[in-house]
Order: structure tokens, then C-alpha cells, then sequence
């Protein structure tokens, strides 16, 4: 996503993904955060969190859509996380961006048995 221009502040690129991203791994029942090889020793290695699997783009009128891929723990009630998933990112994009998310498209990608 390019840099956001929002009321004279301007947000680099990844800002708002990375915001996401913290997010969603936060929600109980979450495993990881985006596509499954984005996990292991990068992930571990990378000093800021992942932002692979984590899609933003402006809508017309202003707000912006996200997509999300996760994995989930064993166990989780699926539309009741895919439920917590999209509160969390509007409340954390809205709360520390400013920015009110029009939707949120979360993709299931596995599960882990842990």
C-alpha cells in the first residue's frame, strides 16, 4: 500500500499493516500471522513483526479494506475468531491510525496442532 496522507500526517509504507499484524497476534486463538512460510527461523529473525499476508487498500470513500491470512489453533471456534480477527483490526487501525476500516476479509489458511 503507498504512504497515507491523513489530516497533514503521512504514514509510510507498512505502517498501517504492521499495526494489523500486532493485532491479529494478539487475538486468542491465533496461531500465526500470515501465509505459513512467513513463520520459523525469518519470522524469528525479523525484528519488526511479519506483514506477509496482510492486504490494505483505500476505498472510495475514503476508509480502506483489509485482508488477513492466519492459521489457527487447534480448537478455535472459526467464525468466532474470524469475528474477534476483524474487531481487533478496526479497533487498532482506528484507535492508533485514525482510519476507519470498511472491511475486514479473513482468510483461514491451516490449522496448527500444538
Amino acid at each position: 500500500m503507498p504512504s497515507l496522507n491523513i489530516e497533514g500526517m503521512t504514514l509510510a509504507d507498512g505502517v498501517v499493516e504492521t499495526v494489523i499484524s500486532i493485532a491479529v497476534k494478539n487475538v486468542e486463538g491465533v496461531a500465526n500471522v500470515g501465509v505459513p512460510s512467513a513463520s520459523g527461523i525469518l519470522s524469528a529473525l525479523q525484528s519488526k513483526p511479519a506483514t506477509q499476508g496482510i492486504d490494505v487498500a483505500p476505498t472510495d470513500d475514503g476508509t480502506i479494506a483489509a485482508g488477513v491470512h492466519v492459521e489457527a489453533q487447534f480448537g478455535a471456534i472459526l467464525p468466532e475468531l474470524a469475528e474477534a480477527i476483524r474487531q481487533a483490526v478496526v479497533d487498532a487501525v482506528l484507535t492508533q491510525v485514525g482510519l476507519t476500516v470498511s472491511s475486514v476479509d479473513v482468510y483461514i489458511d491451516g490449522i496448527r496442532f500444538e
